[in-house]
């Protein structure tokens, strides 16, 4: 498919009251989603998918286990709810939501976690004080891979 052809198809959508389009030719497959839809009814996604399991090796290949996650200190563990890419921030070179110390009370932003190009606020299940951040910045994470701890 053409990018002439593509951008009218993005212009159609969103001039019109559709929020989605999918085409499907012999070049390929395209969909469209206006954004307006996306981040009303997704602002933030909990997605209960069972963790990415490892790709099974060819006959004589070896399988190389998975570097094993940080273990968390005693405390209350904050757990990803999606896979996705772990940030500390709203964006780059902005203060962090949390460190180390920082003191959050029940419901407050603690780390963005962008899952299919939506940026979802994971918000602290618990008051306390941030004891351990177990992700860096950028980090891939899993569901249900630990976060934070929080004491």
């Amino acid at each position: 498919m053409d990018l002439r052809k593509l951008k009218t198809l993005i212009d159609l959508v969103s001039e019109s009251n559709i929020s989605e389009l999918e085409i499907t030719e012999a070049e390929g497959k395209v969909r469209i989603v206006k954004a307006e839809a996306v981040s009303q009814a997704a602002q933030l996604i909990h997605y209960a998918a069972p963790p990415l399991m490892a790709a099974a090796a060819a006959p004589g290949q070896a399988v190389t286990p998975a570097p094993s996650e940080p273990q968390p200190e005693s405390g209350h563990v904050v757990k990803s709810p999606m896979v996705g890419t772990f940030y500390r921030s709203a964006s780059p070179g902005a203060e962090p939501f949390a460190e180390i110390g920082t003191v959050v009370k029940e419901g407050q932003a603690i780390c963005i976690i962008e899952a299919m190009k939506i940026m979802n606020e994971i918000e602290a299940d618990k008051a306390g004080t941030v004891r351990q951040i177990l992700c860096e910045n950028g980090q891939a994470v899993e569901f249900g891979q630990p976060l934070f701890i929080i004491e």
